[in-house]
């Protein structure tokens, strides 16, 4: 005889129920994507839930935290110890078991800051040796650096390709732009080419002038332009990538300016102020400010996610992320990451 349709059922919901409690299944996939967030003053990173903004754990680093990315495959997280110029550690930290890893000594590098991941390697500035540099996890050493010679080297910019490094010199300042080119080799007295001798890849500097105290600064999406914020007067400077000239100076009076972002687009550029704590938002095209919102007391880093739906803003002074809605333009609430927040990231798992 048939056995009940309701008792045939019941067995493959039991597995179905066994494998969701032991996979913790819920309504909502869990995401795969973290927010990153520092505290200067708490000596952790945040790492917090992309979907659900909650934090889900917090790794202590180590003293003066400034800056955090992460690796492409999202699995490590590197974080600049900076002291402002006189420290010489980049901690790594396992995002998947959520703890430190063995840190990565920068001397004679001394100061790093802005970081960046491109090409495998972790980019870094180090504002105490006036120098930027390249550490590669793969044979745990660092591979390659480059003096400035400005004040202030402190954040950082790596092409895809990593053929360039733009820089924001703070005190200088000044903009470098560092280009991976082909050099021929040198001739001997009697215009040949000695025997053997082949062109090799050499590093020149482009050094552009622009407002001293710019710090915050990024290229455009579309590769053609640098904007940066100068902290002492809030101009804005914009500089043409294809010349290496200032082709526009905005008097957006973004005074004490921190950090400068595109939105994924390129039509939107944020402004954070340290000094004030507003965000500034400008059309990129019309370079014309649409509106500033003010997210507290002090405002650092700056993180947008990929759709541009949404920006986080590190508020320093009042020990929280804000949350900016884009479409709207409001603040639509705060992330507790600790205190003293400052750099932000994405890491997504792949």
């Amino acid at each position: 005889m048939d056995k009940p349709a309701h008792k045939l059922l019941a067995v493959p919901f039991l597995l179905i129920t066994i494998v969701c409690l032991t996979t913790n299944c819920t309504a909502q996939s869990v995401s795969k994507t973290s927010l990153l967030a520092l505290s200067k003053s708490d000596h952790t990173l945040a790492i917090v839930d992309a979907v659900t903004l909650k934090v889900i754990a917090r790794v202590p680093v180590g003293p003066d935290p400034h800056e955090v990315i992460a690796s492409s495959d999202g699995k490590t997280a590197y974080v600049s110890i900076y002291g402002g110029g006189s420290l010489h550690e980049i901690n790594v930290i396992d995002l998947v078991a959520q703890k430190p890893l063995t840190n990565i000594d920068t001397r004679p590098l001394i100061g790093p800051h802005g970081l960046v991941f491109v090409g495998g390697k972790v980019w870094f500035s180090a504002e105490g040796a006036k120098s930027v540099g390249r550490y590669d996890p793969a044979t745990g050493k660092l591979d390659w650096s480059m003096g400035t010679g400005q004040d202030r080297t402190h954040m950082i910019y790596v092409t895809s390709d990593g053929k360039r490094v733009y820089t924001t010199n703070v005190s200088a300042g000044t903009v470098s732009i560092l280009v991976d080119s082909l050099l021929q080799p040198a001739t001997n007295p009697m215009g040949l080419v000695p025997p053997g001798a082949r062109p090799h890849m050499d590093w020149v500097q482009i050094v552009i002038p622009v407002a001293k105290g710019s710090e915050g600064f990024d290229v455009s999406p579309d590769g053609r332009e640098l904007w940066t914020a100068a902290a002492d007067d809030g101009t804005i400077s914009i500089i043409d990538i294809a010349s290496g000239r200032v082709t526009g100076k905005i008097d957006a009076k973004v005074l004490g300016a921190n950090r400068l972002k595109f939105t994924p687009d390129g039509k939107r550029v944020l402004i954070s102020s340290l000094r004030t704590g507003d965000l500034f938002i400008y059309d990129a095209g019309s370079r014309l400010e649409l509106k500033r919102l003010n997210t507290g007391h002090g405002a650092a880093g700056i993180l947008v996610d990929a759709d541009g739906s949404r920006a986080f803003v590190g508020c320093t002074a009042d020990n929280y992320v804000a949350i900016i809605d884009l479409k709207r333009l409001e603040v639509i609430g705060h992330i507790d990451d600790g205190g003293g927040p400052d750099g932000l990231a994405w890491a997504v798992r792949r």
